[in-house]
């Protein structure tokens, strides 16, 4: 089948060069279009208060018929836009022969603190022609270091007056801040720099600076904390300005699970601002935060907590109180306390939670005296709310993921997590309220307290969904309504876990940023949002948590202060660097976490007796069915541990040779293989099959996957894994590190009809149980709740975990078929596995280089695949069936040809192939 691309393309390009004037070429005529979606380091467009000053460079080139690759390109940067492109102050690249478009290292002058740098690019195509210059792009730094701040932290004291809550943990209450000044002079730009210890929201002049969701975030609090810049040119006025903080404990005052933090819970919150002002007539000016700011704690907001909710009393509200027409007189002079140089002040290095989607209510009902709204979907955000009251009466707002058969809220999940906004009316008539400081994990939202005399509607309640602000990267549907109603399931689970970190649930008294349940959602994150920049943050902030003897901790930021590491969990200080770098193809993901993947190594080592591991281990944890009980499972911990520590090992020797490092390759080469030869004799006989251990679907998929047998036992362990799942009658027995292993596994020993079987199984355990039962997210146990037998009884409990929607990668990379050949998708395999009771599949997927797409579709027994490839890319597609021999092009070639299946090498393009199956 002759693909539609390739027919006339060479005649037609001859045709349109014979068409110009004779004696000028076609070649040195020719002005490309411009490349388009420029990108910064990990995928920043235009930032402001950037943090860093050594960026990378990306491009894409336009989908067009005259470029097919990259021969050259050249960068120019400058210091002011007009110098370009003919005067670049800052940088030159000149014309650089490469193919490479991403990740292109900033070579220039130094950069510092606040400086804005404006940039383009062009192109040379595959036929030595030029693009015209893209559109001038800039970025401007934030502050960069520690000394470039002269303002001090400042706050009011709260622990002497705040609360002891839920396991005596000190609660503080929410303070505002104010700071009045003067200014002689009209501004023509505005800085302002601004962080917590804690959360805040900020106004000037009575607007609030921005929309975003309870900043600065989450990070290692005692080694680093991230800073905000904004651009408040528009709302500084010459003569007299205000700035009013709100303050909140956030994560670093606030209650986490253990209350053993290695931050200091007792510590007073406090902010960090500095406003930088350029005058009209060139002067500048700062405004800092210190001893002249004054605060109260008598405000409306009387109570913020992450776990339990806000208290927000009406009758206390301060108008005007961010505006210059407010009298402060009866307010506190605030502390000051001089920056501790420990602690790194660094720009925020990824996008700030915002509110993403509204959702409205589908149904509305009436429960002893309470209304219940349902959204139809597990969401993680706020309410906002606007309901009518009577003076005085307080608004009760409660939350759950589902309801008990009565009707009434399960909340025994959220475990201590109170869970309950409060809203205290100050008159009569209609409220509008949305809480500030907190979140919530709900689908149901519960109202009393209202004005009863009134009828509720669906537009009293909207749910605000909240998370870090990215886009969506990736879509994958089919054929099959609970398939897709899966791919919506994961899609809404990583919505709500990742909230400034990747937390592993939303709702109970935890959130915490659980290394494990990030090791194993991590790549499947990557298809379905843009989310390169959130887990390079959340990287260095494993990096800050790990230990002096290399353990990674279980959760990051550590919330919890023991000195220990779980095999599974710390490898993926480890395991996520080398998924992102296979996404992305950017190394210095790799630069950036080395040195910590070979202490970790260090710590796999001190922890193993003869290469055999004795690390403490949430083992599979979740596992089905477990013969002992244990929410471990039944794979031995040993094993477990051994084999992540030979994985962790072959990965770093991985590492190591794509940064160039000759000899600590072989050195971890060297490591792999002795931990693999003692893992191999210590847990499997002769034969291939476990031995001393329980026999596990896990134990087998660990050896397999990680490459850890001889070739003479494989093919025995892959008979024997087979055998196990039999067993099960063909159902899963796996937990969080078992289940991401399975597709892998049963996918690359030919097992696409069994894979198939599992995910389409209807029964416990299996993906689509959960959907059965309702679940609009993923779950974190197998059987959370079943329509005939209820919620489980475990504690432990949650509705929105995404651990087990690892399956994603498995849905994008073989069931629509798009899966990287080299780092960064430079060459693509495209190659679906197409089986009943699918009849179509197809996903859309945003590389470095473009969209990659592939659907494909059976009807009358005819196989047909659509793909797309972006530019500066090739592809190897696989087709599978009997197909009609391609007559070889510039664009397509024929690799190879099997019975079933034909293999062909395309160029970047649309096309369409058809067989028969």
């Amino acid at each position: 089948m002759m693909p539609n691309k390739a027919l006339f393309k060479n005649f037609i390009y001859a045709l349109a060069c014979f068409a110009i004037f004779s004696v000028v070429s076609c070649e040195k005529t020719a002005v490309l279009q411009a490349p388009q979606n420029l990108m910064l380091s990990e995928g920043f467009e235009n930032p402001l208060g950037f943090y860093d000053d050594e960026p990378t460079f990306s491009w894409q080139l336009p989908v067009k018929d005259d470029v097919v690759g990259q021969l050259a390109y050249q960068i120019i940067a400058a210091s002011n836009p007009d110098a370009l492109p003919d005067n670049p102050d800052l940088w030159d690249s000149k014309k650089q022969v490469s193919e490479q478009s991403t990740w292109i290292k900033y070579e220039g002058e130094p950069l510092k603190s606040r400086q804005k740098v404006y940039w383009q690019v062009r192109y040379w195509n595959q036929n030595d022609e030029v693009s015209n210059w893209s559109a001038v792009q800039n970025f401007e730094l934030g502050l960069l270091n520690n000394k470039d701040w002269q303002a001090k932290w400042v706050g009011l004291d709260t622990a002497k007056d705040s609360v002891r809550w839920r396991g005596k943990i000190l609660i503080h209450k929410p303070q505002y801040l104010r700071k009045g000044f003067e200014l002689s002079n009209d501004v023509t730009s505005a800085r302002l720099y601004i962080t917590a210890k804690g959360v805040f929201d900020v106004s000037v002049n009575g607007e609030n600076v921005s929309d975003d969701v309870m900043p600065p975030g989450f990070t290692t609090y005692d080694k680093r904390i991230e800073t905000i810049t904004y651009d408040v040119s528009d709302l500084i006025e010459s003569g007299q300005n205000t700035i009013g903080v709100e303050l909140a404990s956030g994560w670093h005052s606030g209650r986490l699970l253990w209350g053993n933090t290695p931050w200091d819970n007792t510590m007073s919150p406090k902010i960090l601002c500095q406003l930088e002002l350029q005058m009209k007539d060139g002067s500048k000016e700062i405004i800092i935060s210190d001893e002249s700011w004054k605060g109260i704690t008598d405000g409306p907001l009387q109570f913020a907590e992450i776990y339990d909710g806000e208290i927000y009393n009406a009758n206390l509200e301060m108008p005007n109180w961010t505006t210059n027409n407010f009298d402060d007189k009866n307010w506190t002079s605030v502390e000051a306390v001089s920056i501790d140089n420990d602690v790194k002040l660094e720009p925020k290095r990824h996008s700030t939670v915002k509110g993403k989607i509204k959702l409205t209510p589908k149904d509305v009902t009436k429960i002893n005296g309470a209304v219940i709204f349902d959204l139809k979907q597990n969401m993680v955000g706020v309410p906002l709310v606007k309901v009518p009251m009577k003076k005085g009466d307080t608004l009760k707002i409660r939350f759950a993921e589902m309801l008990s058969p009565d009707g009434s809220f399960y909340t025994k999940n959220y475990r201590s997590a109170h869970s309950t906004d409060y809203y205290i009316a100050a008159k009569d008539g209609d409220i509008t309220y949305m809480p500030k400081f907190t979140f919530h994990g709900f689908r149901y939202v519960e109202l009393s307290g209202f004005d009863t005399s009134k009828n509720p509607a669906k537009d009293w309640v909207t749910g605000v969904v909240q998370y870090s602000d990215f886009d969506d990267n990736g879509t994958f549907t089919s054929s099959h309504e609970k398939l897709n109603q899966l791919q919506s399931n994961i899609v809404w689970g990583l919505r709500g876990n990742f909230f400034d970190i990747p937390t592993d649930c939303p709702q109970r008294d935890e959130r915490l940023g659980w290394t494990g349940d990030a090791q194993v959602f991590g790549p499947t994150s990557m298809f379905n949002a843009d989310v390169y920049k959130f887990w390079a943050s959340w990287l260095q902030s494993v990096r800050e948590a790990q230990l002096e003897d290399g353990a990674i901790p279980w959760t990051v930021p550590d919330a919890r202060g023991n000195k220990i590491a779980s095999s599974g969990w710390g490898d993926v200080c480890t395991i996520i660097p080398w998924k992102i770098y296979m996404r992305t193809g950017d190394t210095r993901i790799l630069e950036e976490n080395f040195k910590m993947m070979q202490h970790w190594l260090e710590y796999h080592e001190l922890k193993s007796k003869h290469y055999i591991s004795n690390m403490m281990s949430f083992s599979d944890w979740l596992q089905p069915y477990p013969e002992n009980g244990d929410n471990r499972g039944d794979t031995s911990s040993k094993l477990i541990g051994t084999a992540f520590f030979a994985h962790s090992a072959k990965l770093t020797a991985q590492v190591a040779e794509v940064l160039g490092k000759p000899q600590e390759q072989a050195k971890y080469e060297n490591l792999y293989k002795k931990v693999a030869k003692a893992f191999e004799n210590e847990f499997f006989d002769e034969t291939g099959k476990v031995n001393s251990v329980a026999e596990t679907q896990t134990s087998y998929l660990l050896a397999l996957a990680f490459d850890l047998l001889s070739d003479d036992k494989k093919e025995n362990a892959k008979k024997l894994l087979l055998e196990k799942i039999a067993e099960a009658d063909n159902h899963l027995r796996t937990g969080f590190l078992g289940t991401p292993l399975l597709s892998e596994v049963l996918d690359e020993t030919g097992e696409i009809d069994l894979m198939y079987k599992l995910l389409f199984n209807e029964t416990y355990p299996s993906w689509f149980y959960s959907i059965n039962q309702g679940a609009t997210t993923i779950w974190e146990r197998w059987n959370s709740y079943s329509k005939e037998e209820g919620f489980n009884p475990m504690n432990m409990n949650s509705l929105n975990h995404y651990a087990y929607g690892a399956i994603g990668q498995w849905m994008y990379e073989r069931i629509a078929g798009i899966a990287p050949l080299e780092a960064g998708y430079k060459v693509i395999r495209i190659a679906p596995k197409p089986r009943d009771p699918l009849t179509s599949a197809s996903a859309e997927l945003e590389t470095p280089y473009g969209k990659v797409s592939s659907a494909w579709e059976v009807k009358d027994g005819t196989f047909t695949l659509n793909v797309t490839v972006p530019p500066n890319t090739r592809a190897k597609v696989i087709v599978p069936g009997a197909m009609e021999a391609v007559e070889d092009t510039e664009d397509v070639k024929t690799a190879r040809t099997e019975t079933g299946r034909i293999e062909l090498l395309v160029q970047s393009g649309t096309y369409t192939f058809k067989s028969k199956l």
